[in-house]
């Protein structure tokens, strides 16, 4: 996914392309020559689209060795003005690095530390704290981490297909950027990505990340049962699923017979949508209930009424929001990217959900890294004025 401001400053898309996963099983990397010419012909079918050459991009991360915990940072405030103890930029930047300071394996890296909640002086639900008069600051966060190997291996293959990865970005964190609404998030909400490999899970409460969860089974497990079940290939039972698969019976029109070409010379072989229908569902709520059990695991502060939000290429199967429906006992609905600009109709699929919030989160972390970046120097320049301006005064006084 290419995207790029215009002329007003907005972000667009201006490109996509798509090819498919190899390389990977479950989210890892375990053929880095394989997993290369996917990135090669994915970037370059969104590099026609654009007319743009690319250098380097924003990588989304997924896979089971994704974990998350939560910590509790706490500061004494020093603030700008130690009269009147006013929380400064400073203070929020200790808070969060006391929070992130718990022990982590050496086979671990961070990927985010994402701010939950502020607390000044025992007073909660604070969104932002800066400028606030206190004398004790404390901070909740939620902390994804990932194993080194499948970070460095997912790196390498990048770049070694000639780009350069400015950051790994949580791919369920992606999605929920272009698919979540804030008022979803501030009620609680259950972010389900259902990938190839795995089908992972982001839980909002409170407005900010609660929990992560990755099932080790997704849209390729759907396929496969297909492809045994009925004896037939990998690539028939893939068509067959995107074309006619259904995981909810009420919603099948009639019991047309599916024509699957014949292997070796055979004839080709009619297969009628229920049996299709009678496979997909039962793997689609085995990985439903297996969400379902660690869902209940937490203990949430208010029911997540903000419900399920489906995405990715398992989001496309006829009757999903109804099994989850059935399955949750929570209202559900597709997770469409909302509308950024540019080529809208190209990217407004659950497919592409990651891919649009990989855009949205690196056009955010560059604005913000050029905003820092500004606001040094202003402050550099502020501080040489000073010094300028103590030296007139004391030329005035000594001479004049």
């Amino acid at each position: 996914m290419i995207g790029e401001r215009n002329e007003k400053g907005f972000l667009e898309i201006t490109g996509v392309g798509l090819a498919p996963s190899t390389g990977l099983r479950k989210g890892v990397v375990v053929n880095i020559e394989a997993a290369l010419r996917s990135v090669i012909a994915a970037i370059e079918a969104a590099e026609m689209m654009s007319g743009r050459e690319v250098h380097s991009c924003w990588t989304g991360i997924g896979g089971n060795h994704i974990d998350g915990i939560n910590s509790r940072g706490v500061v004494a405030v020093t603030g700008k003005n130690r009269e009147t103890r006013e929380i400064g930029r400073e203070d929020i930047a200790r808070v969060l690095e006391a929070a992130r300071a718990v022990v982590i394996p050496m086979d671990r890296r961070v990927l985010e530390v994402i701010p939950q909640d502020y607390i000044v002086d025992n007073q909660r639900d604070i969104v932002n704290p800066l400028n606030i008069m206190g004398v004790r600051l404390e901070a909740e966060v939620h902390i994804i981490t990932c194993a080194v190997t499948s970070a460095e291996n997912l790196i390498k293959s990048v770049n070694r297909a000639g780009f350069r990865v400015n950051d790994l970005i949580l791919q369920s964190l992606a999605a929920g950027r272009s698919v979540l609404t804030d008022e979803e998030k501030a009620m609680g909400v259950v972010l389900i990505d259902i990938g190839g490999g795995t089908t992972d899970v982001l839980v909002y409460s409170r407005g900010a990340p609660y929990s992560n969860i990755t099932i080790p089974a997704g849209g390729v497990q759907v396929t496969s049962d297909i492809s045994i079940i009925k004896n037939i290939s990998l690539e028939n039972a893939e068509r067959i699923k995107l074309e006619a698969g259904c995981c909810w019976e009420e919603l099948l029109e009639g019991d047309d017979d599916i024509i699957v070409p014949g292997v070796g010379g055979r004839p080709p072989l009619p297969i009628p949508r229920s049996q299709i229908q009678a496979i997909i569902r039962p793997r689609m709520e085995e990985i439903f209930k297996m969400v379902k059990e660690e869902l209940d695991k937490l203990v949430f502060s208010r029911p997540l009424g903000g419900g399920v939000v489906l995405c990715g290429g398992g989001a496309q199967l006829l009757g999903v929001v109804e099994l989850a429906n059935h399955v949750f006992k929570l209202p559900a609905r597709i997770g469409n990217p909302l509308p950024v600009g540019g080529l809208v109709q190209e990217y407004l699929s659950p497919v592409y959900a990651a891919a649009v919030g990989l855009v949205l989160e690196g056009n955010d972390r560059e604005f913000k890294a050029g905003a820092e970046q500004a606001g040094d120097i202003r402050v550099r320049d502020k501080g040489q004025g000073n010094i300028i301006n103590k030296v007139i005064d004391w030329l005035q006084k000594e001479f004049f």
